[in-house]
């Protein structure tokens, strides 16, 4: 059975245009996919702390010399690292904020980033500990930024999901949503006219 991990960190939830594309991904999926299992992170209804130092303290404390609430955190985190680790299949629905991704949604990467667990150091470079696997990405932007200097967020992504392991990455984005209505319809439409590619995509990587 076929497991779809869905990350949702708009802070408009489903009324998102990143969630809507997400969910109108996911739809066609679960009809390909009827006994496909969808497992939902969402960041908005359901924040992580974002890092401090009991956090990390945790993190690289032995796992026997880790007190009660020190096991916890880690706990927490492990739950990430393991939703992400047993998913087929990765849709992250992600809106741009001020030319980056949205602080939940750096909350959940540096709950996921951890040495020994999703990463290793090695003499020649770090080596992501992620079996590799389709990451879809729908992101939605007011205005245009896509191949400019502007765009902090999928080399940001990129390089993360890199780092740990997932470089099957595909980005879908709708640009343009806060330039008026022609506009926003044109690049929505635009990205859902990705979707059946994306199903192929998938479909073939099985």
């Amino acid at each position: 059975m076929a497991t779809l991990l869905y990350i949702s960190s708009s802070i408009f939830g489903d009324n998102g245009n990143s969630s809507q594309l997400a969910r109108d991904f996911i739809q066609r999926w679960q009809t390909a996919n009827p006994r496909g299992q969808v497992i939902e992170r969402n960041l908005t209804d359901k924040p992580l702390p974002h890092l401090d130092g009991n956090r990390v303290g945790a993190f690289f404390t032995p796992a026997d010399q880790r007190s009660a609430e020190q096991q916890a955190l880690v706990a927490e985190s492990d739950a990430l690292v393991a939703e992400l680790r047993d998913a087929d299949v990765v849709v992250i629905g992600l809106p741009m904020y001020n030319f980056g991704v949205p602080s939940q949604f750096k909350a959940w990467v540096d709950n996921i980033a951890r040495a020994g667990i999703t990463f290793k150091y090695t003499e020649t470079g770090p080596v992501g500990l992620l079996e590799n696997k389709p990451v879809l990405v729908f992101a939605a932007r007011g205005g245009l930024y896509a191949n400019t200097p502007n765009d902090h967020q999928e080399p940001f992504v990129r390089q993360f999901l890199g780092f740990v392991g997932l470089t099957d990455v595909q980005f879908v984005f709708a640009e343009g949503v806060n330039m008026g209505d022609d506009a926003k319809a044109k690049a929505l439409q635009g990205a859902r006219g990705q979707i059946d590619g994306l199903l192929e995509k998938i479909r073939d990587a099985a």
